[in-house]
């Protein structure tokens, strides 16, 4: 992750200029490049392959959009850019730019976020947790497929992770899993995945 900007920008500044480029964020009016790698693309792919196909089996009212852009903050000047989000279809008649753009700023309709670990650990692990959590999203996902996150966030020895965040009141609990451990998504209780299911063929 590096960050580019020369200059301060604002929201608008952001939707006029990188709204269509999938390599960039804003944070606190900085432009960060999220520096994505083709094994993160496949492993972010993979988990909403994974996703889509639960969330069609179980006839949820529930879709991830090709793209889309959060508003964190109303009175923020950051945009986040999650490699995998879930919407709630049955609310986005709520939200004041949706009809006009990919843009979500309520928390309510968003269902599940999920970001793949590159080089921006840090952002993963603390402050989009923070920023998820204020907004009310009920799911985190953090899928550390290099095991790159700092110990104190995935333990010793360093290895691949897959948090999952579950919303209690306006804080998560974080419950952790390795390699051949199935995960346990409240949000969807009957999916069945596994950590080695979204890795890159024959990296692990």
């Amino acid at each position: 992750m590096a960050y580019i900007s020369q200059e301060t920008l604002t929201k608008e500044d952001f939707l006029s200029q990188y709204q269509d480029n999938s390599r960039y964020e804003l944070a606190d009016g900085e432009l960060i490049d999220m520096e994505p790698t083709g094994p993160h693309e496949m492993v972010g792919g993979k988990v909403a392959t994974q996703i889509g196909i639960h969330l069609v089996a179980e006839k949820l009212p529930w879709f991830i959009p090709r793209t889309c852009l959060i508003y964190p903050f109303a009175d923020a000047a950051t945009v986040r850019r999650p490699d995998v989000v879930v919407l709630d279809e049955t609310v986005l008649e709520r939200e004041p730019l949706w009809e006009r753009e990919p843009v979500i700023t309520m928390g309510r309709s968003i269902k599940l976020v999920v970001e793949v670990v590159s080089t921006n650990w840090e952002t993963d692990y603390a402050r989009k947790v923070e920023e998820y959590a204020l907004l009310g999203i009920p799911e985190y996902w953090i899928v550390d497929y290099r095991g790159l996150g700092g110990v104190a966030f995935i333990g010793k020895p360093k290895q691949p992770t897959f948090t999952v965040c579950q919303l209690a009141e306006d804080t998560y609990t974080l419950q952790q899993y390795r390699m051949n451990q199935v995960i346990n998504s409240p949000l969807l209780p009957r999916l069945q995945l596994l950590l080695n299911d979204v890795l890159p063929r024959g990296v692990y």
